[in-house]
């Protein structure tokens, strides 16, 4: 049945990023730290379903399976055990030495003077320059990471594969990756090097985050990827002693409660949605946006222009991707858009503006290191590689002979 648009149908929706804006503004101003995380965003979420319970037509068992229905969607189930299985992943190969081995294999090879903050700063590299090479090298792994929370919600909410989003975001984000690189060469220059320092590390514990990248590259099922990296994470885990068939077990679940919270969200705004789309809502956004598309092009920029604002609304990527996912992946199909790249687009734009905006976790946990003796007004204008993700991203959106030259070679691959 075909719904109509209906403003009413969206307020459970403006309720719920009001409540979660307004409550991290107001703790801002209250002096309280990482106000726009003190709110858990189920407790939100919640809120609008109430609201909508409340407002919308019909009576309340229609509603609660209504509710239901979204809860229950294979989308959103999917991205559900998805996540258990990534923290658990990332748990039990945390517990087996596996990021201390990464990290001392990077640092390594890496000169000191690039990677930490004290270091960086007894080179005489600008502080505020460190801080922004340290935050562009995040969002460059949280936008391409094949087990990021972003990069899960923004794949399945378009019901794409990750591999094919991780292509289309690399061929967009590396050139980025690299001009930034060579900014930082030429601007970034130390007038004293540290001395090098040896770390110690492990390559086989190294390996699973390599098997889990290849094997998702290649196009292997999700699920057996990241439940062969769990089972191969345990195994190296064993065989050195870091942990008993029963602690793994332990790191297991904590991998599972790890994430929760967007395990909670993620259900509690899918059956929302739900409800918000058979109340006419969603279908209302799209009017709306549809009015100021005329084609391919303006359908992309639209994507990445909802998905900013949310997460400006909200200081969370991937619950900005969650909150516009379903509404990107309509106005891409009724505009031919390849869902692909509506994928890569959320995720990019996503990624860009937590990168930046001064009051996300990540932007102030950045500037706690430096005891705030460096603003956020410092540190977003030498925010280059954002800046020119962004960039290359209007590029890519604009000029379609790249982007129809980039999906020929996916498509052949």
């Amino acid at each position: 049945m075909e719904t109509k648009g209906s403003f009413k149908g969206l307020i459970p929706f403006i309720v719920f990023i009001l409540l979660y804006l307004g409550t991290g503004i107001f703790l801002h101003i209250a002096g309280v730290e990482l106000a726009f995380y003190q709110l858990p965003g189920p407790v939100a979420a919640f809120t609008g379903i109430v609201v909508a319970f409340i407002i919308f037509n019909g009576t309340i068992q229609e509603k609660f399976n209504t509710f239901l229905e979204g809860c229950g969607h294979p989308d959103i189930i999917t991205m559900c055990i998805i996540y258990l299985l990534a923290g658990a992943f990332a748990i039990v190969s945390k517990a087996m030495g596996g990021v201390d081995s990464t990290v001392n294999f990077g640092i390594t090879y890496i000169p000191p003077h690039y990677i930490a903050v004290g270091l960086g700063e007894k080179s005489g590299v600008p502080m505020p320059l460190i801080l922004a090479a340290v935050m562009g090298g995040a969002m460059f792994g949280d936008n391409l990471s094949v087990i990021s929370d972003t990069t899960i919600a923004a794949t399945k909410t378009q019901g794409v594969e990750m591999r094919d989003k991780f292509r289309i975001n690399l061929y967009i984000a590396l050139p980025a990756a690299i001009l930034t690189i060579i900014l930082l060469f030429l601007f970034a220059r130390p007038d004293v090097v540290p001395e090098a320092v040896t770390h110690d590390y492990n390559l086989i514990k190294v390996f699973p985050y390599v098997f889990v990248l290849v094997m998702a590259l290649i196009g292997v099922n999700v699920f057996v990827v990241l439940t062969s990296g769990v089972l191969l994470s345990g195994i190296i885990g064993l065989i050195y002693g870091d942990f008993t068939l029963l602690s793994y077990g332990k790191e297991i679940y904590n991998g599972f409660t790890n994430m929760t919270e967007i395990f909670v969200l993620s259900l509690l705004t899918g059956g929302m949605a739900q409800m918000v789309t058979h109340q006419g809502g969603i279908q209302w956004v799209i009017n709306t946006v549809q009015k100021f598309i005329v084609g391919k092009k303006s359908a992309k920029v639209g994507v990445g222009l909802l998905v900013s604002l949310a997460d400006i609304a909200v200081a969370n990527n991937t619950v900005a991707i969650i909150i516009t996912g379903g509404i990107s992946k309509k106005i891409s199909e009724n505009n031919d858009v390849d869902l692909r790249e509506s994928a890569a687009i959320l995720d990019i734009f996503s990624c860009i503006f937590q990168g930046m905006i001064p009051y996300g976790a990540q932007m102030l946990i950045l500037l706690g290191f430096t005891g705030d003796r460096v603003a956020p007004t410092q540190l977003i204008p030498l925010l280059w590689y954002q800046l020119l993700l962004g960039v290359f991203t209007l590029i890519y959106i604009f000029v379609p002979q790249i982007s129809k030259k980039v999906l020929s070679i996916i498509d052949r691959k």
